[in-house]
């Protein structure tokens, strides 16, 4: 009996190790999965360029790397690592002007793909050559891998993933050296999946190999699992499905196509095409040219039957000899005009009402069919509240209520809510308006540029410049730019000046433009058609003596201006060159 008891309790004790070496190496494969992207805080340095060559200056301008080099670039302009070029020839410097990594053969940035920003390169490492392949280091020069990648390169879209080629195969690995996909793959790409929460962090892979038939594809989760081997002709992800955690795939293998969920089948590969509405949620099915209708667990609530069928709006018409036939969503048949599409708004009081009938008409109805607005307009769109976006039948736009009273008349070539505001912008011509919410106008310029800050929106032109908070109401200089100590202003006459917090006068009304002072203490003065600098205490630092016609707000550090260039990057370029 005691034999026995201590028999059980090995075994027990055996299975809770067991048990335990499993979890914990569960959880260290997990956190080896983790990085952390670098976020920049504080330049500390900018690429400057003089004639045609460039050089690294510091934020008070100090030259740290003399212009002389057919490029460089500066891959965290938080730290002191600055990769020049002359020609194919690279030399990495620091600070105090020293040749770093010279250990290694090659050192250079990994440009990020798909991304565009002024911050084009991974923040926290590098690439190295040694014996023709690559390797990771830190900014420190400490060796993240060994150079064992015959190639070594950002991942598109997925700031902190590295694609690595070994022994022929393509994998990924993070920042931190640690393998996200297993390097067994032909090609691998991202599935495109998008969040505007977590942007690409929950995409997957999309993985391939080649055989004698061609590519065929499978799929790798954001975890690393391998969902599906590379077996499928085709093979996409329905990034319209927002879900973090389970995986939609259209799947074609031998021609015919399928959805699975995971590694799920919940449509066979039995059809010819399938095509998702997210609107529905459904999808369209063809077989053998007649066409049909699943839901997203893969249930047919309407039959492959049916010559065609289109979806508009909340409802699906389906065609056959005999006529058409209308379903809900759900696939219940709805006695309608097969005429009449309804559409949803993002208000459940209105729906858009389309009678194509009449030549594709469009009014709005409530909840319960009652007709609100007539159906004479070439389109409608829901706005919010009780407004409505209409177009005539020229094609010009405007805003009605749900009265079709008319809020802005049909006249404009763009009737738009500005980002994350409560504010439309129209555009008539070349004027551009502004209404709140209540479609009360409170600025009016032409030809303006508008841009969208955090905590505000700037208007401007060549002549003038209004700020608005987020709900419209007109903001004073001084209250956008509280640490700023001059601002400008503009007499009756059109000329510009600044003045101080007090309202002092520090500059004359002399220009006919002036910027504000820009982030890094410098503001803009245009006389006669050409720029030049003050500083925040109004001193000239340059005359007005530079040509920069295209520029309606340029930004000056000093006597360097700003030009961005490419995907977004940008470098300092000496006015006095």
């Amino acid at each position: 009996m005691k034999r026995t008891f201590r028999i059980w309790v090995s075994i027990i004790v055996i299975i809770v190790v067991v048990a335990i070496v499993a979890i914990s190496y569960y959880f260290i494969k997990q956190n080896s999965r983790k990085y952390k992207i670098e976020k920049i805080e504080n330049y500390q340095y900018f690429t400057l360029k003089k004639n045609d060559t460039f050089g690294v200056i510091d934020k008070n301008q100090n030259i740290i790397i003399e212009p002389n080099y057919t490029d460089v670039k500066i891959p965290n302009p938080e730290k002191s690592v600055f990769v020049c070029y002359q020609g194919d020839d690279i030399t990495i410097f620091n600070e105090q002007k020293q040749e770093i990594f010279t250990e290694y053969e090659k050192v250079e940035p990994i440009r990020l793909k798909n991304i565009a920003s002024n911050l084009m390169y991974e923040k926290t490492v590098l690439k190295y050559t040694e014996n023709g392949k690559y390797g990771l280091i830190d900014y420190t020069g400490k060796k993240i891998t060994k150079a064992i990648y015959e190639e070594l390169d950002s991942l598109p879209y997925k700031e902190g993933e590295i694609l690595v080629k070994q022994d022929g195969k393509y994998g990924v690995i993070n920042i931190n050296g640690n393998k996200l996909v297993d390097i067994e793959y032909d090609q691998v790409s991202v599935d495109g999946y998008y969040t505007d929460e977590n942007e690409y962090k929950y995409s997957g892979y999309i993985v391939s190999n080649t055989t004698e038939e061609g590519y065929r594809y499978g799929y790798v989760d954001y975890t690393g699992k391998e969902l599906l081997p590379p077996e499928f002709n085709e093979l996409e992800r329905i990034v319209e499905i927002e879900d973090n955690e389970n995986v939609y795939l259209i799947a074609a293998k031998n021609g015919q196509y399928g959805v699975i969920k995971n590694t799920e089948n919940i449509i066979n590969n039995e059809y010819q095409s399938i095509t998702y509405d997210s609107k529905n949620q459904v999808f369209v099915i063809e077989k053998s040219k007649k066409y049909g209708i699943a839901k997203i667990d893969g249930q047919i609530i309407v039959p492959v039957e049916y010559n065609q069928i289109d979806i508009t709006g909340i409802y699906l018409y389906a065609q056959n000899d005999q006529g058409t036939t209308v379903y809900s969503g759900n696939g219940t048949q709805v006695n309608i005009d097969p005429d009449i599409a309804i559409l949803d708004t993002t208000n459940e009081n209105y729906r858009i009402r389309i009678n194509n009938e009449i030549g594709t008409k469009y009014g709005v109805i409530d909840n319960e069919g009652k007709k609100l607005i007539e159906e004479k307009y070439n389109y409608i769109e829901y706005l919010y509240d009780d407004l409505f976006i209409a177009s005539s039948e020229n094609g010009e736009l405007g805003v009605i209520n749900d009265k079709d009273e008319v809020k802005v008349n049909l006249e404009c070539s763009s009737v738009q809510k500005i980002g994350n505001t409560d504010l439309i912008r129209t555009v008539v011509g070349q004027t551009t308006r502004i209404y709140k919410r209540d479609m009360t106008l409170v600025c009016e310029l032409t030809g303006a540029t508008i841009t969208e800050e955090e905590n505000y929106i700037k208007i401007y032109n060549n002549n003038e410049t209004k700020y608005l908070d987020k709900q419209g109401n007109e903001l004073k200089n001084t209250d956008v730019y509280p640490n700023n100590n001059i601002f400008a202003t503009k007499n009756e006459q059109g000329l510009w000046g600044f003045i101080d917090k007090s309202g002092n006068q520090v500059i004359d009304y002399q220009y006919e433009k002036v910027t504000e002072v820009d982030e890094y203490g410098y503001a803009g003065i245009k006389k006669d058609g050409k720029w030049g600098v003050v500083d925040n205490q109004g001193q000239v630092i340059l005359e007005p003596t530079y040509d920069l016609q295209e520029e309606l707000e340029p930004i000056f550090m000093g006597p360097y201006h700003q030009v961005t260039y490419g995907f977004g990057e940008v470098y300092f370029e000496d006015l006095r060159a």
